[in-house]
């Protein structure tokens, strides 16, 4: 399992990689591998700007479907369009090709609320 040291986790498991005042966010490997085999994503809010801890879509897995919350609030400027025809990209690459969401932060502020890699896997007790 792996836990980039790049990246920012939230409680909720999703992962956020900021880059500039923008951000991808995803669901962890722990998450992914929790869900098991992922067969669809539905994201439609792009566009949209939206608070942390809203639910920006959700994610079907075969034996269970879970929210996906927002890890930092703003404007959803991409959802990734891979994701329609290969949800699995979410299990396979949870990091890079399963990203999810691109946002544009509406405050930076709520990233130090979030998690490093050392902290994240201490909450999830790996």
């Amino acid at each position: 399992m792996k836990f980039p040291e790049n990246l920012k986790y939230s409680s909720d498991h999703e992962w956020v990689r900021v880059e500039g005042s923008e951000a991808y966010v995803g669901i962890t490997d722990f998450a992914q591998d929790e869900l098991g085999d992922i067969v669809y994503v539905d994201v439609s809010c792009e566009g949209e700007t939206l608070d942390k801890g809203e639910v920006f879509g959700s994610i079907e897995a075969v034996k269970t479907v879970s929210d996906l919350l927002m890890p930092v609030g703003g404007e959803v400027l991409e959802v990734n369009g891979e994701l329609e025809d290969a949800p699995d990209l979410v299990n396979k690459d949870p990091y890079g090709d399963g990203w999810i969401i691109k946002v544009a932060i509406a405050d930076e502020e709520e990233l130090s609320a979030l998690m490093t890699a050392a902290a994240y896997k201490e909450f999830i007790g790996k």
